[in-house]
Parts: C-alpha cells; sequence; structure tokens
C-alpha cells in the first residue's frame, strides 16, 4: 500500500523513549571511560524537516547524504534524498533525487531517465540508499532497478554519476557491482575511495531465496575538474554476508557502511542484526569475509543506515523497530539507543550527521519525510 503523508510536515516535536547502557566497570580500564559518553544522549526531540515526496509522487525516501560544499544546484549544509519507489510504491522504480534546506525548502536536484542513461546499468533505475556527495561536487547514487517491484525482476542495477547541476555523466556497472544497496566515501578531494555494499548475488529472478554472497567492494576513482571520475580499481574487502529476498523489503542485506578514522570500515550486517568491522578498508588487498563483530543482537533489530558519530561511535538504524542505537566500537558495546519513529518497523533507512555535528538527519519511509533528531 502506498504511504501516507502526515498532515503538516513542519517542525512537529515526538515524544522520544530513550535508553543508555552502562558498561561494567571490571571489563575496562578507567581511561576507557572517556570515550564512552553517548553523542545521541545530548538530543531531547525529533523534528520533521520536509516531506521528501516530489511532483513525480516517488515514495519511500533511502538515501540521505549532506552537501560538503556548495557549487551549482548543490548548498553547502542542505541535504539530498533518495527515493526508491515510484507514485504506485513499486520498489525499485524510483527515479528522483530532491534537495532540502535546513528550514524545510524542497527542490528537485535530479529525475534521472533510465532510456537516457550515457553508460550500461542492467534493468534501469531504482535509486538505493548509496547516496554520497563528494566534495568535488559530484553526487554518486546507486540503483537496483525492478520492472514491478517485486525480487522476481530485480537486476544488477549501477552506480550513476551525476555533476552538481544534476546531469548524468557516466555509470559505473559489472566488476562485481551487483544491486548496490548503501555506500559512504573516503573523499580526499582528486582521491576518492567509494565502499559499496552489494545484496545480489547468486540471486537471479528472485531465487534462491537466502545466500550467503553479499559483498563489500572498494572503488578507487579519480578526479580532475569538470570531467567525469575515473574509475581506477574495484576490490572486494568484504563477502559472506547473508542476503535474502523479502516482500515488503525486497531485499534483506548488508547495508549501511561508515569508516572510521583508524581506516575501520563498519558495516551493518542487517539480516545477522550485527554491527560488523572490516580493517584497513582504504589500502587492503584481499576480503576480510564478513570482518569482526563489534556487537550482536541486544537493541540491534535488523540495522540499516549507519553513520560514524563526531566521537568515533557507530550510529545504526533499525528496520526493525524504529530504534537509533549507538554502539562504542572501542569497547564493543551498545551505549545507548532513542525510539526515532514509534511502531516504526520498516520506517529507517538513510543516515547522516547534521552540519556542525548538532543532530542527526534520518528518513521516515512510513511518512516520506526529512526528520533530525536534535
Amino acid at each position: 500500500m502506498k504511504f501516507a503523508l502526515k498532515a503538516g510536515v513542519c517542525a512537529a516535536a515526538t515524544a522520544l523513549a530513550v535508553g543508555a547502557f552502562a558498561p561494567s566497570a571490571s571489563a575496562h580500564s578507567t581511561d576507557e571511560w572517556r570515550f564512552w559518553k553517548p553523542f545521541i544522549n545530548q538530543f531531547k526531540k525529533v523534528d520533521v524537516i520536509a516531506s521528501t515526496v516530489p511532483a513525480n509522487g516517488d515514495v519511500n525516501p533511502y538515501g540521505v547524504a549532506v552537501v560538503p560544499r556548495s557549487k551549482d544546484k548543490l548548498r553547502k549544509g542542505e541535504v539530498l534524498v533518495s527515493n526508491f519507489n515510484n507514485s504506485d510504491n513499486h520498489q525499485g522504480t524510483g527515479t528522483t533525487i530532491v534537495q532540502i534546506s535546513r528550514e524545510g525548502k524542497v527542490s528537485l536536484f535530479a529525475q534521472i531517465d533510465a532510456k537516457k542513461l550515457p553508460g550500461a546499468c542492467p534493468g534501469g533505475v531504482g535509486l538505493t540508499t548509496a547516496l554520497v556527495v563528494l566534495r568535488t561536487g559530484w553526487v554518486i547514487v546507486g540503483s537496483l532497478p525492478t520492472a514491478d517491484g517485486t525480487s522476481a525482476t530485480a537486476q544488477a542495477g549501477c552506480l550513476i554519476v551525476l555533476d552538481s547541476k544534476g546531469q548524468v555523466r557516466e555509470t559505473f556497472s559489472g566488476h562485481g557491482i551487483n544491486g548496490p544497496w548503501d555506500m559512504t566515501a573516503d573523499d580526499k578531494g582528486e582521491s576518492v575511495n567509494l565502499f559499496v555494499t552489494n545484496v545480489l548475488n547468486g540471486i537471479v529472478g528472485g531465487q534462491p531465496a537466502t545466500t550467503k554472497q553479499g559483498t563489500v567492494l572498494r572503488l578507487e576513482l579519480k578526479i580532475k575538474g569538470d570531467r567525469p571520475p575515473v574509475l581506477r580499481k574495484i576490490t572486494t574487502i568484504g563477502s559472506g554476508f547473508t542476503e535474502k529476498t523479502d516482500p515488503t523489503a525486497l531485499i534483506i542485506g548488508p547495508t549501511g557502511v561508515g569508516l572510521g578514522k583508524d581506516g575501520t570500515l563498519y558495516v551493518a550486517d542487517t539480516v545477522a542484526s550485527r554491527i560488523a568491522a572490516i580493517p584497513d578498508a582504504d589500502d587492503r588487498r584481499t576480503s576480510a569475509g564478513t570482518g569482526r563483530t563489534i556487537t550482536q543482537g541486544g537493541r540491534l533489530s535488523g540495522p540499516l543506515g549507519l553513520a560514524i558519530a563526531p566521537n568515533g561511535n557507530v550510529l545504526t538504524v533499525n528496520g526493525g523497530d524504529g530504534n537509533i542505537v549507538e554502539t562504542n566500537p572501542r569497547l564493543r558495546m551498545q551505549v545507548a539507543f532513542r525510539t526515532l519513529v514509534e511502531n516504526g518497523a520498516g520506517a529507517l533507512f538513510g543516515v547522516a550527521i547534521a552540519p556542525d555535528n548538532r543532530g542527526v538527519y534520518f528518513v521516515n519511509d512510513n511518512d516520506n519525510t526529512l526528520e533530525l533528531l536534535h
């Protein structure tokens, strides 16, 4: 069924359920308590910033990315949101990216026509949570397309590269890109490493229902001026993640990724309700498999979107219950949680830290809105 919009999407405060977990004093040294203070516990409310539904009626917002620098249509500090469903609520058919200001002004950044793509994108366009905005103004978004909103027609898709004016300039496909589901970037200006999760490996026509072939790829890009990024190399740095088809979520598999300051890539292993760590993500030449488990179970319930908080903790939003969970990777403990959406199973996907660390942006798929925990 099609999601219903709230009647009024401006600054509606929401009560939050709050929790924190105190680590055992016998388990860790006193020096480590400096790193324990949760980031999300300073925030008191949730406000709705804006509807994410553009003029063509696309729904089911997935990806969230904050613009780092102003250029052409992009405005520093504003938020891009990608839509996964079309106006008929068919998954894997959304074609739009909207741009939302801090005050809630909404504009269309791009509407992507599958018939006019400059390169291969098997299956067409269905924009996923995989969305990044680079400092040079390039926007890269994942596509996991379907013909009718079902996993039986899902195809490999691609990564679509747009310039700062919202024009598609190239695509990256094949070479392990197979259902790109989420993404983050180590952006150094002229060189960028993209880290992309993929959830369709081994699944063709919706079968088999479950495999253990989900991957994390590192794509090494070279960027120079206004020429489209050059893809230099693709390396599989994570593999063996469980992925499965699902009638309500289309595909469930490894989703959110975030890069820690020490070069560790954290992965939301959705099916296993765990946070995995892949060390040396920028430089490793081989797969780390499913990585080292940082935490599993507890308050995690199908973690999807993932972001790294300013204190180095890992923030994940649950697909199972509408909660955000904060994990301290050094202590390997869940240290805080909050309810972002009441009765929020299936509501949360993309998440990002707001400018100046003033809160956490997230999308609410139940209402098709961008919201801010602050």
